[in-house]
């Protein structure tokens, strides 16, 4: 090491201990003397303590780092320690955050450079948020945990342990990419959940239905359309969510066709784009009285369950096979008819499948004509349930928007030639 790299790596340390100790100095800024265990120049001094005892540790040895930082850490403690005897409201925070700033400083004196300035926003930041994570816990009730809980074991623990090779007629079945796009989805439709049921209350129902449509943007209609029918002086706010939640399903396809086949999105954004601009768009027009107020849970339930994974992980499977099937027995022909049988249940499925597909034994158009089949059906259906259960004036509303939301599909699809 030069003496100028040196110098560069002490600055990044020096530069670590500032960062943390100035959100724990502005944290602690009202605490009188001597109630604090570390400020600003504290933490930047245990930072160039942690660069300093590394250049050490490498001439003499690395126990010698070990040693350094454990000298720390019972200095850390004992100013902890007397600190918690005269303050009644304590915590352990602070010395963690300093034991960690001298681990950075000494692992910038080794040259992690952009680790350690990575892991020192992260720190900082994670330091700084103390109340809005405390206000998302205040949110999360046990069946959420539990959710949570069993989000991360079909995650972390399935999904590194199944075989990543083909199974089955025409090894259409790969157990590893079957369960990684349960997860996908799942995590998906957690993502908006809690985005709704954290951000929502009482922000109204268009909120609902745009954090909803990453849940389901079918579930939002049902719900929605059955508040319709029960509250008529609410059918224009829900009818504007109805049409927020299914434009929603647009870019939430354009999503998975993009991390399952990139290629995908350049034949699919214009239609679908143009699909989701009209939803939008009805939906604005259709918005007249942002004062009423929801509470989301209330139109969304908790989209995860071992249970619900399971099944759409079977579906999935099922209709990954079937679309094989369907192609290897009648080409192309097969993939369109199941893209719009598909399209009634759900067109996740059938997204993530084609997309697969894509580019290997599928061609790419005939995977983006495919969506966009599953993507009309599935709106039309969503009409299909507003008109039949709301009725009246909602029912009017929503069928001509979602008309005009299909037909402008279609139109940009033939425009860039996917449909026939």
């Amino acid at each position: 090491m030069t003496e100028t790299e040196m110098f560069l790596h002490l600055a990044v340390a020096l530069s670590v201990g500032l960062l943390i100790g100035l959100e724990r100095g502005w944290k602690d800024r009202e605490a009188p003397e001597g109630f604090r265990i570390a400020g600003v120049r504290t933490f930047a001094l245990i930072s160039v303590l942690g660069a300093l005892w590394a250049l050490l540790a490498e001439e003499l040895g690395p126990v010698l780092l070990g040693f350094g930082f454990s000298a720390v850490a019972i200095i850390i403690i004992a100013a902890y320690s007397l600190t918690a005897l005269r303050n009644t409201e304590y915590g352990i925070t602070t010395a963690i955050a300093a034991m960690i700033t001298f681990a950075l400083g000494a692992a910038a004196m080794r040259g992690y450079i952009n680790f350690v300035a990575a892991v020192a926003v992260l720190t900082a930041m994670i330091l700084g948020v103390k109340s809005i994570l405390h206000k998302w816990i205040q949110y999360i009730d046990q069946k959420e945990l539990y959710a949570i809980f069993q989000m991360l074991i079909i995650s972390v623990v399935l999904l590194p342990v199944l075989p990543d090779q083909g199974y089955g007629p025409w090894n259409a079945l790969n157990p590893y990419q079957i369960w990684w796009m349960v997860v996908l989805i799942a995590a998906i439709s957690f993502s908006g959940y809690f985005a709704t049921k954290i951000l929502g209350p009482r922000q109204g129902l268009g909120l609902v239905g745009l954090f909803g449509g990453l849940v389901s943007s079918t579930a939002v209609t049902l719900n929605f359309s059955k508040l319709g029918r029960d509250s008529p002086e609410l059918n224009k706010v829900l009818s504007s969510g109805i049409l927020i939640a299914a434009g929603t399903m647009f870019p939430r396809t354009l999503f998975l066709s993009w991390l399952i086949y990139a290629p995908l999105v350049k034949e699919l954004l214009l239609p679908l784009g143009v699909m989701m601009a009209a939803c939008f768009l009805g939906a604005g027009l259709l918005w007249r009285d942002n004062d009423v107020t929801a509470e989301p849970h209330q139109y969304i339930k908790n989209p995860f369950e071992l249970k619900t994974a399971l099944q759409f992980g079977a579906l999935l499977a099922v209709i990954m096979l079937l679309a094989t099937a369907l192609h290897h027995w009648f080409g192309d022909a097969g993939i369109y008819l199941l893209a719009g049988i598909s399209g009634i249940i759900d067109i996740d499925a059938v997204t993530l499948s084609v997309s697969t597909m894509a580019g290997k034994e599928l061609d790419s158009t005939v995977a983006a004509y495919a969506i966009m089949i599953a993507a009309i059906v599935n709106t039309l259906i969503k009409g299909l349930l507003a008109i039949t259960i709301a009725g009246g004036q909602m029912a009017r509303d929503i069928g001509i928007v979602l008309t005009l939301v299909i037909l402008c599909g279609i139109a940009m699809a033939m425009l860039t030639g996917n449909f026939i």
